[in-house]
């Protein structure tokens, strides 16, 4: 036979309000994963960022590596340009200086044709030149090179001088030479001077003769001269400032040289 159990305890009161009593789990919804859905993604993307930036940059490391070796490719060329370029510059003052020494040198001429012909025309008409001589300037001595500027004489000459000895029928005619002399262009007047003067018998080589007595035993007196020599210094005035006075007294040559050096410009004008 079966048997029926029926369990009437489910419809009591006390149990029901157990079941209620119960805990109920809450649902999860799809919008409370977002923020969870952005931190994976976030995740993934930002090593493929990393890694699209280290091959960008990896690219220009390169790119600026052959720039780097190019530009020390050409630095080393212009290295060896701007030896050369310094070469031909050395090269180039080399050659200036030796030209300007050579100027200098040909600036300091005095053809002695213009310096004759500039006496003959001074001299007056009765006083004679017997030698001309030319002395060297005298080299500086050790204590004028140790000494300052303004312990040394400004007015040392350096061209050398002139010392002119002949015979004159008086002492203001020697004097009126000395004069004549010092206003050259050829020669420094502040160191022109006469040396000696003295009264002598006129020699054979001025050209008087003695006048001749009536009788051989009569003694005549033999004229009287004044026998000279004047010191001058020659002028420091380079001969390209003297063009015109050279070009005076017949010096065509050298007008025409420094004309062209001129020209050039290794002279100012």
């Amino acid at each position: 036979m079966y048997s029926l159990d029926i369990n009437f305890l489910k419809d009591r009161p006390e149990y029901q309000s157990k079941s209620a009593t119960k805990v109920q789990r809450p649902s999860i919804q799809l919008g409370n994963l977002i923020p969870v859905y952005i931190g994976v993604g976030v995740g993934l993307v930002l090593p493929g960022l990393v890694f699209i930036g280290l091959s960008i940059l990896e690219g220009k490391t390169t790119e600026v590596t052959r720039e780097v070796a190019k530009l020390e490719e050409e630095g080393k060329s212009l290295d060896g340009t701007i030896a050369s370029l310094n070469k031909i510059k050395a090269e180039t003052v080399g050659i200036n200086s030796q030209t300007k020494a050579l100027v200098t040198v040909f600036d300091q001429i005095r053809p002695w044709s213009a310096m004759l012909q500039d006496l003959r025309d001074r001299i007056p008409s009765k006083v004679q030149i017997e030698t001309i001589k030319q002395i060297a300037a005298p080299l500086p001595s050790k204590e004028v090179v140790a000494a300052t500027p303004s312990k040394t004489n400004t007015n040392t000459n350096t061209a050398g001088f002139l010392e002119i000895s002949g015979f004159a029928i008086s002492y203001a005619l020697v004097n009126d030479f000395a004069l004549s002399l010092g206003q050259s262009k050829f020669l420094n007047p502040e160191e022109t001077k006469i040396i000696t003067a003295e009264l002598i018998d006129a020699p054979p080589v001025t050209g008087f003769l003695p006048p001749k007595g009536g009788k051989s035993n009569e003694k005549i007196k033999p004229i009287q001269v004044v026998k000279y020599t004047i010191k001058t210094g020659l002028s420091s005035v380079p001969a390209s400032d003297l063009i015109q006075e050279l070009e005076k007294k017949g010096t065509v040559g050298l007008v025409d040289r420094l004309r062209n050096i001129k020209k050039v410009g290794v002279i100012a004008q």
